[in-house]
């Protein structure tokens, strides 16, 4: 059996090798195919894909082994193995893959994970910026305010040390003013 694991799978349909399919395939439950298929296989359990087993079409299943060739995507929900003979030219969907060395994968692999949409994050990165731009203004603001009482502070200090001019006083104005008359 193909797989690291020692699970037992129960294999309900076998396509031998020297078998040619032309059309869909599907099995209610598991299935080993070292034949041909020209067409998509549909199998609801697990399928195994034997070294000279040959898929044209999409392969959906819940556990997928491969030994063999995948010309489309493959979708298993639970696992997706590739063995050193297996190959596949297509996307993956699954959510635990196992590649053995010297296994062929040409395509992108989605592992069901939650990504946020693109746009979702371009948005939030754009508020980031805009927050931190800002941050930076109140900041610039912030520091020419304290510039500005610095120079007022300044200012005034220099007008306080500056001589003042004495004005003459009243009183002795009233008597230059009063000794003149006389």
């Amino acid at each position: 059996m193909l797989g690291k694991k020692n699970a037992e799978v129960r294999i309900s349909t076998l396509l031998g090798q020297g078998t040619e399919i032309v059309g869909d395939f599907n099995s209610e439950g598991s299935a080993r195919v070292d034949g041909k298929v020209n067409g998509n296989v549909t199998v609801a359990g697990t399928l195994i894909l034997g070294v000279g087993g040959v898929v044209n079409g999409d392969v959906s299943a819940d556990t997928v082994m491969i030994g063999g060739e995948v010309v489309g995507n493959v979708n298993a929900p639970t696992r997706t193995e590739l063995t050193s003979t297996g190959r596949v030219l297509g996307d993956i969907t699954t959510s635990v893959i196992v590649i053995d060395e010297h296994a062929v994968f040409q395509g992108k692999c989605d592992m069901n994970q939650e990504v946020p949409d693109r746009k979702a994050r371009s948005n939030a990165a754009k508020a980031l910026r805009a927050g931190k731009k800002s941050a930076k203004a109140a900041i610039a603001e912030a520091l020419k305010e304290v510039e500005e009482e610095a120079r007022k502070d300044e200012q005034s200090s220099e007008e306080a040390t500056l001589p003042q001019e004495t004005a003459p006083q009243k009183d002795s104005l009233v008597q230059e003013q009063g000794t003149q008359g006389f």
